[in-house]
């Protein structure tokens, strides 16, 4: 069954609104898709990012039934939330393709300074990534595509972006928060979603 029948959460990042993923609706709209933008408030990091990720699974729950499956596509700190979602929230059950872009995945150094909760979590081998990466299991049942570009300056190093599991896409974009309107990704996601799932 093609995973283009299976609706597709979009979940910006920090100091984002839903508006930040519309265009990659639109997108995914013209290439058949059914997205659904979900953006957990605050997202200025003053709340723990297992209380956005909660926020988040009762949207989707309301949206699309607390049973539906769904594809995910999350953008920077959304990718983390997603994780969140996946590991310990019950998601392993409900997400059949996982996207990532521009997430720190592995931390990024300056979090370990910050003072918002959310941020702190996402410092570089911190706790929380640790403990969030003792479940990468889950991602050989489930495809997972993270993309991401070298020149990132807001993930650093921005390498974090990649994990030793399912698949990683490198595009050369200039800048962190351009990349969800940056045609290639927004392409590579549409590909990587609509892949046969059998």
């Amino acid at each position: 069954m093609p995973s283009a029948s299976t609706p597709v959460v979009l979940i910006p990042g920090w100091l984002d609104i839903a508006s930040k993923m519309e265009a990659m609706a639109k997108h995914l709209k013209k290439q058949g898709f059914s997205p659904i933008i979900v953006s957990p408030q605050p997202s200025d990091g003053s709340a723990p990012i297992e209380t956005l990720a909660a926020q988040a699974l009762a949207e989707i729950d309301a949206q699309l039934g607390p049973d539906s499956a769904f594809n995910y596509v999350g953008f920077s700190m959304g990718g983390v939330i997603g994780r969140v979602i996946l590991h310990w929230l019950g998601g392993k059950r409900r997400i059949h393709r996982f996207v990532t872009i521009s997430t720190p995945h592995r931390g990024v150094y300056v979090a370990q300074w910050a003072r918002q909760p959310a941020l702190r979590q996402m410092q570089k081998d911190g706790p929380f990534i640790t403990a969030l990466n003792q479940h990468l299991d889950d991602f050989t049942a489930i495809p997972f595509l993270s993309i991401w570009t070298p020149l990132d300056l807001t993930i650093v190093p921005p390498e974090s972006s990649v994990l030793p599991v399912g698949e990683s896409l490198k595009v050369l974009n200039p800048a962190h928060a351009w990349m969800v309107y940056d045609p290639r990704v927004q392409q590579a996601v549409a590909d990587f979603l609509g892949r046969d799932s059998t």
